[in-house]
């Protein structure tokens, strides 16, 4: 086997998911000020409404449809399409559908660990 075939294998069998109770995300690379993740959602389920201080994101769907609140506004975000979320903006995502939304979340900033989030709703009454 070619061995850049082979780390290839070994890094995403190797990759780290976590469980939330909206899903799961998985962690598929990270390196100097981003992170990138795919973030799957269930059906029926949404994030927190959040934001947070250290780092924007841009998120593409690329198996479901979103809907996400940004600041004031509602979007419909579909297969093939991006939003940005500007840093320290509110934002939540929501899947609305019957069927599992995928999406890959682009962070950028100079800080990006998993408590940079500042929930302002939860639905799962977490912190």
């Amino acid at each position: 086997m070619d061995a850049k075939l082979f780390k290839n294998l070994y890094s995403i069998s190797s990759l780290i998911t976590e469980s939330r109770p909206w899903g799961s995300f998985t962690i598929l690379d990270e390196g100097n000020r981003f992170k990138v993740k795919r973030l799957t959602v269930k059906p029926g389920q949404s994030t927190s409404l959040q934001y947070h201080e250290h780092r924007s994101e841009r998120w593409i769907v690329v198996q479901g449809v979103a809907t996400i609140t940004l600041g004031s506004e509602s979007h419909v975000v579909g297969e093939n399409e991006w939003i940005h979320i500007p840093l320290k903006e509110k934002h939540l995502l929501s899947n609305n559908g019957d069927k599992v939304l995928q999406l890959i979340e682009v962070q950028f900033g100079d800080y990006l660990g998993e408590d940079d989030i500042i929930r302002l709703e939860d639905r799962y009454n977490r912190d």
